[in-house]
C-alpha cells in the first residue's frame, strides 16, 4: 500500500512547497524510494527541486481542471508502488478540491489499495485565519473521516490567536477527530540558522546538497545538519 500525499492549502506563500520538499526528503533519509509531482499552475516551485527529480503536471487551465493531464495523475497514482508527495498551489487549490470531491477520488485511490493524506499548512501573522479557514474547508469538503497532517509553521511567529495556541483553537476541536497528526516545525534563530536554512530554501537546495558542498561555510554545513536532524527528529515522533 502507498500514501498518496496531497499538500493543500489555499493561501499562497504559507510553506506547502517547503512542507512538500521536507516530506520528501526525510523518506529519501529513510530509504524510502517516491514519486514527486508538482501541479502548480503558476510557481511549479516544487519542480525546481533538481535533486528530488519533480515531474510537473499542470491540473489547472484558465480555472478549470485538465482532464487529460488529472486522468494522467489518477493512471499514475493506480500504478505506483511507492509513495507520492503531490504539491498543490493556491491558484488551484478550489478548483482541484472540488474535482477531487465531486469525482470521488478519495474513495477511488482508496479502492485501488493506497492511503490518501491530506497534508495542510497553518502559519501564523497575516495568513492565520486565511490558513486556519483553509484546514476548515478541507475538513468539511473531504468528510470527517479523512486523513489530515497539519504543518505549523512559525516562519512568522508563534501561531497563536487572542492568546490560544492551535489546539486550543475551535477549528482544532471541531475537526480534531480528522486530525491524525501535527507538525511544528522548529523555530530558528533569523541571523544563523534561520538565515541558512532560508537561502537553502530560495535555492531550492536539499539538505545534503548543502552539507555536501565544501564550497560553503563549515558553520553553514553544521547549522543546516542540525536543523535537518531536528525536524527528522519531529517527522519520526509524528509517525510520518
Amino acid at each position: 500500500m502507498a500514501k498518496i500525499n496531497f499538500i493543500l492549502q489555499g493561501k499562497g506563500g504559507v510553506g506547502k512547497t517547503v512542507v512538500s520538499s521536507l516530506l520528501a526528503q526525510y523518506k529519501i533519509s529513510k530509504g524510502d524510494k517516491i514519486s514527486c509531482i508538482d501541479t502548480d499552475p503558476v510557481n511549479a516551485s516544487f519542480e525546481a527541486y533538481k535533486a528530488l527529480n519533480v515531474s510537473h503536471l499542470e491540473l489547472i487551465e484558465d480555472q478549470q481542471i485538465n482532464t487529460r493531464n488529472f486522468d494522467r495523475l489518477i493512471e499514475i497514482i493506480s500504478e505506483t508502488e511507492y509513495d507520492i508527495i503531490i504539491d498543490n498551489g493556491a491558484a488551484s487549490f478550489f478548483p482541484l478540491s472540488h474535482y477531487l470531491i465531486s469525482n470521488e477520488i478519495p474513495e477511488l485511490i482508496e479502492s485501488m489499495g493506497h492511503e490518501i493524506v491530506i497534508h495542510t499548512v497553518i502559519t501564523s501573522g497575516q495568513a492565520l485565519l486565511d490558513t486556519l479557514n483553509g484546514l476548515n474547508s478541507l475538513v468539511k469538503s473531504f468528510g470527517k473521516n479523512s486523513n489530515f497532517v497539519v504543518w505549523l509553521n512559525p516562519f512568522w511567529g508563534d501561531i497563536e490567536y487572542k492568546g490560544k495556541s492551535f489546539t486550543e483553537m475551535a477549528v482544532y476541536k471541531n475537526n480534531k477527530n480528522s486530525i491524525n497528526t501535527i507538525i511544528e516545525l522548529p523555530k530558528l534563530s533569523a541571523e544563523t540558522f534561520g538565515a541558512d536554512f532560508s537561502q537553502m530554501l530560495k535555492n531550492k537546495q536539499t539538505f545534503l546538497e548543502v552539507i555536501n558542498n565544501e564550497e560553503n561555510h563549515i558553520m553553514t554545513r553544521q547549522r543546516i545538519k542540525i536543523i535537518q536532524k531536528n525536524i527528522n527528529s519531529v517527522l519520526d515522533a509524528a509517525g510520518v
